[in-house]
């Protein structure tokens, strides 16, 4: 079984926020004058090919590019990887990150939770692509035949985009009163472990809410099935993640800024026009040991669409309402983002 490779993953949010914070510190020396902007950009991703722009922007070198061209000079594009969107914010929110990428749910945690102070939104979307719940137990068909001897991997209990799709799943099996009913069958877990512990059977892990490569590596595993599809639960193409910023970062570095979305926006354009090179550089720059081929079919599946636009985001934002997990109900998909990608088709 190909296993993914990665070696930027940080085991705890206090060694990665120290990590970062070490960075500014070491940099502070270097700072602008006041008022110029900033000469580093930190940004993070997550595992998986979901992250594949950014992948591309970092490979590339695209940050540079477009803070050159905008006359900013020589800008610094710092990249770290983080296990889950929670752990993200954390640092976002502690001032070791300018931009975050994550899940619809983690996005729309923290623009809720930060509306007023550090108002958090969304640059863009780095896409619409599916998310599997897979099992290795034969007993289970539906989310209905899960037990309390199942254990079902993800993110982040109760705040990742898996752990909400499930809740949504389990509004739709329980009632809408019992959507939390599966949580305590979940634990947190990257997905790389994730995947490991599943396939060997090693330990508790009996399912896996994933992301792109895993769920397709798994399903290449014997015994192991399909439990729901987030297009079913959602009822069609959803935004998986995006990318995410403050409107102070965004206010004070106005040139940097529209300098990533230029970067992000080429990098979209780029995996779209050449997919067998964007596959390529997955794999290279992931250090990853699944062949091209395999990445590449990903990519060209219909329902893996690498795009800015978000969509269906009031339909995650109309059940975390609902149900209590934001106390703000945005009016909008524009509500949640920054106005420069306002001018596509979302919803």
């Amino acid at each position: 079984m190909a296993k993914h490779g990665g070696n930027r993953a940080f085991s705890t949010v206090k060694q990665v926020v120290a990590w970062l914070a070490g960075l500014a510190l070491l940099s502070g020396g270097l700072s602008a004058p006041a008022g110029a902007e900033v000469k580093e950009v930190r940004l993070a991703q997550q595992f998986g090919v979901n992250y594949l722009p950014l992948v591309i922007m970092k490979k590339h070198g695209l940050i540079e590019k477009h803070a050159q061209a905008a006359g900013l000079g020589m800008v610094k594009a710092t990249w770290a990887q983080f296990g889950s969107g929670a752990a993200m914010n954390d640092a976002l929110l502690s001032d070791s990150l300018d931009f975050a990428s994550g899940g619809i749910g983690p996005l729309l945690k923290i623009w809720d939770r930060s509306k007023g102070e550090f108002d958090v939104k969304g640059v863009a979307s780095l896409g619409s692509m599916p998310l599997y719940l897979t099992t290795i137990n034969p007993n289970v068909t539906s989310i209905r035949d899960f037990t309390k001897k199942d254990k079902i991997a993800l993110p982040a209990v109760r705040s990742s985009i898996q752990a909400i799709v499930l809740q949504m799943a389990a509004a739709k099996a329980f009632g809408e009163a019992n959507f939390r009913q599966l949580d305590d069958l979940t634990v947190s877990m990257r997905h790389p472990d994730a995947m490991a512990a599943m396939l060997n059977r090693a330990g508790e892990i009996t399912a896996h809410f994933a992301n792109s490569p895993f769920q397709e590596q798994e399903l290449q595993g014997a015994g192991v099935r399909k439990v729901l599809s987030s297009y079913e639960v959602l009822g069609g193409p959803s935004t998986l993640n995006s990318l995410y910023a403050t409107a102070k970062f965004r206010e004070i570095n106005p040139k940097t800024y529209r300098a990533v979305v230029a970067a992000l926006k080429e990098a979209i354009e780029m995996i779209n026009r050449d997919k067998n090179a964007a596959a390529r550089s997955y794999v290279e720059e992931e250090r990853s040991k699944l062949a091209p081929d395999f990445v590449h079919n990903i990519l060209v599946d219909p329902d893996f669409v690498v795009t800015s636009t978000p969509q269906g985001i009031m339909k995650y934002a109309d059940f975390m309402h609902r149900v209590k997990e934001i106390k703000n109900k945005p009016a909008s998909w524009k509500d949640v983002y920054f106005p420069e990608i306002h001018g596509e088709a979302g919803n």
